[in-house]
């Protein structure tokens, strides 16, 4: 049965095999190109963020400015994230959302290799079927590329609204998306190889009007880009098993070959939209199209200065689990005259927060950068045997420092080091040590 956790696993899965196995180049390029991405475009990104599954080019008629917040909903390999970043300048952000780690890890690293980072270009996983983990009046424009078909019905009311509660007012949308112009048969509807292969999931003109109406949006329209979804299916031999965003392989549940048994354009155009222009649904079958759509202005609503609800959903999930070292651990090495900086190390993540008293001889290496700055840190710290972190009360900031670094000793497999977490964090520190001037420094 095709529930709608079957349905996001699924895609899922099948997306996550497509980011760890990549794409041919020039069944990728071929594809770009064929939905409007110009060569210029495609060389200014890292060539494995453009794995062959748009179905439009949202970014060429978004009119992106400098400094505004963009937002990409199913970002895949980063395509849309880095065009848009480059539009929007360093005081702009470009944010992308995806639901496959695999994903967003092959983001982050071609906003490695792109020479971009966090908090101008971020990527973070997040389930695009319930509330997204974006604050509320952040963005001025959202973007999505072939992505919101894949959804379940419940899937692309929720994304919708979601959308229309992030934006800022009048801010808009620009969703390149696969649409149904005839009714799609039960047989192709329930099956699910062919709703990876961006088909039956596909909804009605009329359906994502009623959606867009009821998420909140007022102004919407549709406009014909003339994309040819058959030409997805025109592979060469050596591109047979290559998937693109309506043809991607799904081993092992059958039901449909690499070329469906009808023509897609018989059932699906792929819609784009501009601000007030209107076209009608019955004037070719085998249209594409894209989706605008613009919240109203409200101006009693808060615009909200930060984007992402938590900072560090832009950086990996820590894997690792330090072990806590207690204040009296910590203030016995301090205190023992025959210790150095080969036997530990102390040091303060936080930021904003770092004034009022600090753990003596620590080093202040703020959190929000730990991560990008992970490699100078290994450098700096790797031959201490102890290197422990704290933040306030050690809970969170500390913690994920701890891990993080700890994350990196591993992945070098380097042993002689190893990541702490400093208990109870400065207000413990200082609840015991306050009077104690050689165990407490102040800025």
């Amino acid at each position: 049965m095709m529930t709608p956790e079957h349905i996001t696993n699924t895609v899922n899965a099948v997306y996550s095999e497509r980011a760890r196995n990549g794409s041919d180049t020039v069944y990728s390029t071929t594809v770009a190109s064929a939905v409007g991405y110009t060569p210029d475009q495609l060389a200014s990104i890292p060539t494995s963020s453009n794995l062959g599954l748009s179905c439009g080019n949202p970014v060429a008629i978004a009119g992106l400015r400098p400094g505004e917040t963009v937002l990409d909903l199913g970002c895949g390999g980063g395509l849309d994230v880095f065009l848009a970043a480059d539009q929007v300048g360093l005081t702009g952000i470009a944010i992308g959302l995806d639901g496959s780690e695999d994903m967003v890890d092959l983001a982050r690293r071609n906003a490695s290799a792109k020479g971009v980072k966090a908090p101008h270009v971020a990527f973070a996983q997040a389930s695009l079927t319930t509330e997204l983990p974006i604050e509320s009046s952040s963005v001025d424009c959202i973007l999505s590329n072939c992505v919101l078909n894949l959804l379940p019905e419940s899937g692309k009311a929720s994304i919708l609204k979601e959308a229309h509660r992030v934006l800022k007012p009048e801010g808009r949308i620009h969703l390149s998306d696969i649409v149904a112009i005839k009714d799609i048969p039960d047989e192709i509807r329930k099956d699910l190889s062919l709703y990876v292969n961006c088909v039956s999931g596909a909804i009605s003109k009329a359906q994502y009007e009623d959606l867009l109406h009821e998420a909140g949006f007022q102004e919407f329209s549709l406009v014909d880009t003339g994309v040819d979804l058959d030409a997805y299916y025109l592979y060469s031999p050596q591109q047979q098993q290559q998937q693109s965003c309506c043809a991607p392989k799904l081993p092992a549940l059958g039901g449909a070959e690499a070329k469906p048994s009808f023509k897609a354009n018989d059932f699906v155009g792929a819609f784009l939209g501009l601000l007030k222009y209107l076209v009608s649904s019955s004037t070719n079958v085998t249209a594409s199209y894209e989706i605008y759509a613009q919240k109203s202005p409200s101006p009693s609503e808060i615009i909200s200065s930060t984007v992402l609800k938590n900072w560090w959903d832009a950086y990996p999930t820590v894997k690792s689990s330090p072990e806590a070292i207690t204040a009296e651990q910590v203030a016995a090495l301090i205190r023992d005259p025959t210790k150095n900086p080969k036997d530990f190390v102390v040091v303060d993540v936080r930021r904003n927060d770092h004034a009022g008293g600090h753990v003596r001889g620590s080093s202040q290496c703020p959190a929000q950068t730990f991560y990008d700055d992970a490699l100078s840190y290994f450098e700096r710290f790797k031959d201490s045997e102890r290197v422990i972190f704290y933040c306030q009360s050690s809970n969170g900031r500390g913690p994920r420092c701890a891990g993080w670094y700890q994350d990196y000793l591993d992945s070098v497999s380097h042993a002689s080091s190893k990541a702490y977490v400093l208990s109870g964090g400065i207000k413990g520190w200082m609840a015991k040590y306050r009077d104690q001037t050689d165990l407490i420094d102040y800025d």
